[in-house]
């Protein structure tokens, strides 16, 4: 794959080839720029000679639509470890202007140009390394372009005709300021840019264990749920949660993951493990401040997997979702709340909120996000702007989008059993 300086490469590429098709066509000196067409006019309007010039101009950059959703980016069981890179495929788009003072020159000086690309349309690798290894000292990246790795890429580098119509061609020319030239304009397509990055190889397949199973049902291991307890939507630390499947009688632990946290932890030893179904409890530490690296599961979305081993392997299930909800402090709030404008509240909570989590604290219907944190902490502060009165409400800790349970889901019709408060 081409480097950063494949765009460049490309163009040098052009203006080395255009130089070479003039030399013996008797159309005398000429002179093959690559620079925007308002610079070649204010070059050639200070001199009083005649003087034949064709410029090759880069006037827009696209993504190629063929390429864009090839070789996606590939991660690694962790889910943030990139073990592949996707090359960035761009089309390029050119204008090859013509310039002559003189009767049928400028046609002259296109037509040997548009000759070289009809009779070239690919540009052979061989084309692309002498190019680059003959660039006109005049050329400022003449010493660099040979390492933009251009000839090695994966795809050749193509060159077609583009049609642009009358008005497409005048609005080019009037954002250029510049006066309007006999211009030939081309696409050349495409160029592959992979940065060299240190990543990760995925290590080859061993030995590949296929079976033949006379039945519909699953004959590996196989989560379908996991359940927090009551009936609750989320779990909080400490409690025991139930996961359901099939083939779960020999699970031995599990793996929760959560990439964009960064958490990866296997957890253990599992309780009731049956063949439909096991337990386990979400740990909760004893964590007194300050904490600069807590090792509590934070508030979030998991991904749960089971470990079963077989034979000589331990093979991970499938995974399902978990949610793992924020809790206020137990004996909080202390009275009742003050209203007014930049109320600020503090409160107690498990698990550690960290730094980049997103979180507000709800009284009743009013919401305050929380105060910047620069490490973690078990004590966020909420400012609100302005705390209106109200009644005993309920209070929620919100942190990426999950709720601390506030309703007690075991009563029929479900009741607010949570923290509350009163503002006056």
């Amino acid at each position: 794959m081409s480097n950063a300086l494949g765009i460049s490469a490309v163009t040098a590429v052009l203006e080395y080839l255009f130089n070479s098709v003039y030399p013996g066509s008797g159309l005398g000196s000429v002179t093959v720029t690559a620079v925007a067409p308002d610079i070649v006019q204010s070059r050639l309007g200070g001199t009083s000679a005649s003087q034949l010039l064709v410029n090759v101009f880069l006037h827009q950059v696209t993504l190629s639509a063929a390429w864009r959703n090839v070789d996606l980016p590939s991660l690694a069981a962790d889910g943030s470890t990139r073990l592949s890179d996707p090359p960035l495929a761009l089309d390029l788009h050119y204008l090859l202007t013509a310039y002559g003072s003189e009767d049928c020159e400028a046609e002259a000086l296109l037509g040997y140009a548009v000759q070289l690309m009809h009779e070239t349309p690919t540009l052979a690798r061989n084309q692309i390394r002498t190019a680059l290894a003959n660039l006109p000292p005049t050329n400022p990246l003449a010493g660099v372009l040979g390492a933009s790795a251009l000839a090695d890429q994966i795809e050749m580098i193509k060159i077609t005709p583009a049609t642009l119509g009358r008005e497409e061609l005048a609005w080019l020319w009037t954002a250029l300021k510049a006066d309007y030239r006999p211009t030939f304009p081309f696409q050349v397509t495409v160029v592959l840019i992979q940065a060299q990055h240190l990543l990760q190889s995925g290590l080859p397949v061993l030995q590949r264990k296929v079976q033949a199973q006379p039945s519909l049902l699953p004959p590996f291991a196989l989560l379908t749920e996991a359940d927090p307890p009551n009936g609750q939507p989320a779990a909080c630390l400490g409690d025991t949660v139930t996961v359901e499947g099939a083939n779960l009688a020999a699970a031995t632990g599990i793996v929760v993951t959560n990439s964009r946290l960064g958490v990866n932890q296997s957890l253990g030893p599992l309780a009731n493990v049956n063949n439909a179904s096991f337990q386990f409890t979400v740990p909760n530490p004893v964590l007194p401040p300050p904490q600069p690296n807590p090792s509590d599961l934070p508030a979030g979305i998991y991904n749960v997997s089971a470990q079963v081993p077989q034979g000589s392997d331990v093979l991970s299930t499938n995974g399902v979702p978990l949610a793992i909800a924020p809790k206020i402090g137990a004996g909080w709030p202390p009275g009742p709340l003050a209203s007014g404008s930049g109320v600020k509240v503090t409160i107690p909570c498990t698990p550690y909120l960290r730094p980049g989590q997103q979180a507000s604290l709800l009284i009743g219907g009013q919401e305050a996000p929380a105060d910047p944190i620069a490490t973690p902490t078990n004590s966020p502060s909420f400012t609100f702007a302005t705390l209106m009165p109200s009644s005993q409400v309920p209070v929620r800790l919100r942190v990426d989008g999950i709720d601390s349970p506030i309703i007690d889901m075991t009563k029929q019709p479900p009741a607010f059993s949570g923290p509350s408060v009163q503002v006056t």
